[in-house]
């Protein structure tokens, strides 16, 4: 499991992209690299209030765990 750990990378990407197309993405900007996995989880906008009674909202955004196949290069 810690072997995993080392070939995984987080990654904000928009709302509406899916698990394809971010692999597609990723094998494109890094030509090395190929994607073993990519897991996504949408996460939700809270809400912010700055010294008044009015309060914002952030955006919902989606985060993406991207495994590298093993004896892959390093992305940093």
């Amino acid at each position: 499991m810690k072997d995993d750990v080392d070939r995984q990378y987080t990654l904000r990407v928009d709302v509406r992209a899916n698990k394809h197309q971010i692999r597609q993405a990723v094998e494109e900007l890094f030509p090395k690299v190929k994607v073993a996995s990519v897991n996504t989880s949408r996460m939700n906008g809270k809400t912010k209030r700055a010294r008044t009674r009015v309060a914002g909202r952030t955006s919902d955004w989606k985060k993406a765990v991207i495994t590298l196949k093993e004896g892959e290069i390093e992305l940093l």
